[in-house]
């Protein structure tokens, strides 16, 4: 156990509320790879702005789901690591008010966490954007397999869109006023797996701070953050929110 994730786990339990803020960082070591790491991120060997954003899905769906539901069938079958297990145990133990994720892989929820807030969507469903029904994603991806023309298709016949947030695209206004209001009465912020270079989402920290609350990172890579934060757990997200647990066990 450090020295830092002691101190850490000190002030986990002497809050009132603490709000874990999760990225692509948590779900590494479920073998899904994050976004920009040279040769293995996923936007390493494709634009994002010819597959990822909303306006690609309207001019070109077959190209954007040859993409996405290679991904997809990808996701459907990866499970949460000790990260996630890490965070449901906090929530379990009443230290962990809820974690908002930038994540759409479903793996929060696969691991148990109840108070969960997906700003970016989930792949859990696809939707169609005229009429509003909504289809699993087991579901989608037999419709995948079954088109033609490599287009999933609601029972009207239009083109299902995946249930997350694509470029050009604004965030869900009820998930992303949840995580403002929830960093906003966090006296600790707990970002986990995050660059917190993408925004809205990455005003939260500053949220937490003007509300009065202090913000705890456990990521390896460097963040605005870091020297603003009051602790900084920059080893392995698994090993280290699993220490963390360790040093509450402690106390």
């Amino acid at each position: 156990m450090t020295r830092a994730a002691a101190e850490l786990a000190q002030r986990l339990r002497a809050a009132g509320s603490v709000v874990a803020l999760t990225g692509a960082g948590v779900s590494v070591a479920s073998g899904i790879p994050d976004f920009r790491t040279p040769g293995t991120g996923l936007w390493a060997n494709v634009d994002p702005m010819e597959v990822a954003h909303i306006d690609a899905w309207r001019a070109n769906p077959a190209r954007f789901w040859e993409f996405y539901g290679e991904r997809f069938v990808g996701l459907r079958d990866k499970e949460p690591n000790g990260a996630h297990v890490a965070l449901v145990e906090l929530e379990q133990r009443g230290l962990l008010t809820a974690v908002i994720t930038q994540n759409i892989d479903m793996l929060h929820r696969k691991a148990g966490t109840r108070q969960l807030v997906e700003v970016h969507g989930s792949i859990e469903h696809s939707v169609c954007l005229l009429d509003q029904e909504r289809y699993d994603l087991d579901d989608v991806l037999e419709r995948l397999h079954a088109a033609e023309d490599g287009v999933p298709r609601c029972d009207a016949g239009h083109a299902l869109k995946p249930d997350v947030v694509l470029f050009g695209e604004m965030l869900p206004e009820t998930a992303l006023q949840r995580a403002f209001d929830l960093a906003s009465g966090a006296d600790v912020l707990l970002c986990a797996g995050s660059s917190l270079e993408v925004y809205p989402v990455a005003q939260l920290p500053g949220v937490t701070q003007a509300g009065g609350g202090v913000v705890a990172l456990v990521t390896a890579g460097p963040t605005p953050w870091d020297r603003q934060a009051v602790a900084k757990l920059s080893g392995d997200v698994v090993e280290e929110l699993e220490g963390l647990l360790e040093a509450l066990d402690g106390l």
